[in-house]
């Protein structure tokens, strides 16, 4: 067996922004520290540091008055924000500054008095912030059949956003599509889906045909691991998403086969090495590194855990 490790994969700069900013805010303030929705989609991560006393809520009602608040890597509505103040929660955004890029454009548009049209999944911890900045004046759309079904009033402005972790060629195929549906439809001066996002997609969008089998490590609830295994999938080779080695069936794979590994922006480098050491010792697995691009891109802590730091 060989394992192909692809690479860029695992953690983004937004995914270390924010784990560092808990890990320094758990070291600054002590336990509890209060994160509003999981710091990131990993269950590993969110299951260490509820070890190291941080808690994990979805409503600020469950948080004292008072308290540690982090805002999670995917952002916040600005009715999250008054809560969190009229509360008087010492509050920390963890926002990633690709997410908080679209939120601004969503301000933006809504003051020129834009309809504004978003790509991205229901439900979606980035999506519901988004829509959160201007809720009259959104749409939300996640197929090329929901653009088509959409009513929108006669001669409205309409700009488009995209969530930042979705698949590049389908919101492309859901943008094509808004524009031959309304040609007058403006969006973003600079695309949304993130660099890390497109990036791992690449990877395996070029290095699944050298294989029989792909493994992606990342949870059921991260969207860019959801949409790697998508991916892999469509391009014919067994696709697994897996949380870690626990989830790995030897069944999946033949002795000799090509196992192409990957990871969501979000999944720990260290449940990927243990995915490997299993494959090593079942199968006597051999590491073929290949890496398509370098990432230099570093995000620098909140300014309120600056001012703290002196950093």
């Amino acid at each position: 067996m060989k394992i192909i490790l692809a690479s860029p994969r695992g953690f983004c700069a937004g995914v270390n922004m924010a784990i560092d900013t808990l890990e320094k805010s758990l070291g600054i303030f002590g336990a509890p520290v209060y994160v509003y929705h999981e710091i990131v989609h990993n269950k590993h991560v969110v299951d260490r540091f509820r070890t190291e006393g941080a808690v994990f809520v979805n409503d600020l009602l469950e948080v004292p008055e008072g308290s540690n608040l982090l805002f999670s890597a995917h952002g916040v509505s600005p009715e999250v924000r008054r809560v969190a103040q009229q509360r008087r929660l010492k509050t920390i955004d963890a926002t990633c500054p690709l997410v908080t890029k679209v939120h601004l454009e969503a301000v933006r548009y809504a003051k020129q008095g834009y309809n504004i049209i978003l790509v991205g999944h229901a439900g979606h911890d980035e999506v519901i912030g988004t829509m959160g900045e201007a809720p009259d004046s959104f749409y939300l759309v996640g197929t090329v059949e929901e653009v088509d079904a959409l009513e929108v009033p006669p001669k409205a402005k309409l700009a488009y956003l995209t969530q930042t972790t979705l698949s590049v060629d389908d919101a492309n195929r859901i943008i094509n599509r808004l524009k031959e549906k309304f040609p007058h439809i403006i969006g973003p001066p600079k695309e949304d889906i993130c660099y890390a996002t497109q990036n791992r997609q690449e990877a395996v969008a070029q290095l699944s045909s050298d294989a029989n089998c792909v493994l992606v490590v990342g949870s059921q609830n991260s969207s860019n691991s959801q949409r790697l295994a998508e991916l892999a999938s469509e391009t014919g080779a067994p696709a697994y998403l897996i949380d870690g080695p626990a989830d790995i069936e030897l069944n999946w794979f033949a002795p000799d086969d090509n196992v192409l590994l990957t990871a969501g922006a979000s999944a720990p480098e260290t449940v990927v090495q243990q995915c490997v050491e299993l494959l090593k010792r079942h199968f006597g697995a051999t590491v073929e590194q290949r890496t398509l691009r370098e990432e230099q891109v570093y995000f620098a802590l909140p300014k309120e855990l600056r001012a703290l730091t002196g950093q």
